[in-house]
């Protein structure tokens, strides 16, 4: 089982074509997680690739915050967002 935190939303998450590139290189299912943009960029659904990839590993309970760290500023701190840079941390847990 694995939780996802919350992390940039696939509204505001944008990558160029290269990035995109890599991902469908190494699996053809992650052409799922990027749609194009209207800039010419694709935007990506970081959780859906956390999730490909996790399943793939034999992990298939997953759930996720759902919350976009750029759309909510009262909670969440960007740099995409405000230009600033913070801290962060991640928590891992193994069974």
């Amino acid at each position: 089982m694995a939780w996802l935190g919350p992390a940039i939303g696939p509204q505001a998450f944008e990558v160029g074509g290269e990035v995109r590139k890599i991902f469908v290189a190494h699996d053809p299912e992650a052409a799922n997680a990027f749609a194009m943009a209207t800039n010419g960029k694709w935007r990506c659904d970081i959780h859906q690739l956390a999730r490909q990839r996790l399943h793939a590993l034999g992990i298939h309970r997953t759930t996720s915050a759902d919350s976009c760290s750029v759309a909510d500023a009262k909670q969440f701190f960007s740099y995409r967002r405000d230009g600033v840079t913070g801290r962060m941390a991640s928590l891992i847990w193994l069974e």
